[in-house]
């Protein structure tokens, strides 16, 4: 009911953009003290978009997150480690979708970008959305967190995270038995995804992207030099950043107070320059 009544006020003050701009003085509720969730309910599951107090009184990014292999926006919501990551977005302030992806193995296929962006578009309306977004991407949540910020994509992403992520749908693909069904199957084709639906390859014939990019060369699961570190050849100076860290795959020092630090560090450097363009 609260997160309604903010709404109720924002739209008001809005007027026909949408966005409440300036809205923080004229606001008669309490605001919360923490950050409120959002439920935003799918057929394939859930999705939780986390909201700081600070984005109901000024304007916020939005940082989309992508969950790896078989687990669900359920299972980050739940995870300590995630958990980590995103306390960290939230104090920035961003808010946080914590997004189902339309199914625990959609491995960044149209369907599920299609499906997150519903998702975006109807998170963006509760609270007040600056109109920048931002993916963060885990393991196989890597291919459509890559994916939503590159020509084509049904929403605007302005910069990529990805720990120890899946860039090369068509290495995944050849990586195993298992993964290869659920590859055809998500995507819904008899072979391997053709290189205009890879995302690897689809970044390197476009612009360079502002990137944030968390591997290890001790991991198994995902091979750092044909994903994050062959992507990162392509990311955009300056702004962009390799953290190369040791241990298996989505090992404990991926979600270190530290990392999580840097993490949100990335998208506010990206937001200065995004506020400084305008001005």
């Amino acid at each position: 009911m609260r997160c309604v009544l903010f709404l109720l006020v924002f739209t008001l003050l809005a007027g026909p953009g949408g966005v409440a701009r300036g809205a923080s003085t004229t606001v008669p509720f309490p605001l919360p003290r923490v950050p409120d969730t959002v439920e935003l309910e799918r057929v394939s599951g859930s999705s939780y978009l986390r909201v700081p107090p600070a984005c109901y009184r000024q304007e916020c990014a939005l940082v989309v997150v992508s969950h790896p292999r078989g687990q669900t926006a359920g299972r980050m919501r739940a995870s300590a480690s995630v958990t980590a990551l995103v306390d960290a977005l939230l104090a920035a302030p961003f808010a946080v979708l914590l997004s189902d992806d339309g199914g625990p193995a959609t491995w960044g296929s149209p369907a599920a970008l299609a499906q997150v962006a519903e998702l975006h578009g109807e998170a963006a309306d509760h609270f007040a959305w600056n109109g920048r977004t931002y993916a963060l991407g885990l393991s196989m949540g890597g291919l459509l967190a890559l994916r939503s910020a590159l020509p084509g994509s049904p929403y605007a992403v302005s910069g990529v995270a990805l720990i120890d992520a899946w860039t090369d749908i068509r290495a995944a693909w050849h990586s195993a038995t298992t993964r290869r069904v659920e590859i055809q199957d998500a995507y819904g084709l008899p072979g391997q995804p053709p290189a205009d639906l890879n995302p690897l390859t689809l970044a390197e014939a476009a612009p360079p992207l502002p990137l944030f990019v968390v591997a290890s060369p001790d991991d198994r699961v995902v091979p750092m030099p044909g994903n994050g570190e062959r992507l990162f050849t392509w990311a955009q100076g300056h702004v962009s950043e390799f953290v190369k860290v040791s241990g298996p795959h989505l090992g404990g020092n991926r979600f270190t107070p530290a990392l999580a630090t840097r993490l949100a560090q990335f998208f506010t450097r990206l937001e200065a320059r995004a506020i400084g363009a305008k001005r």
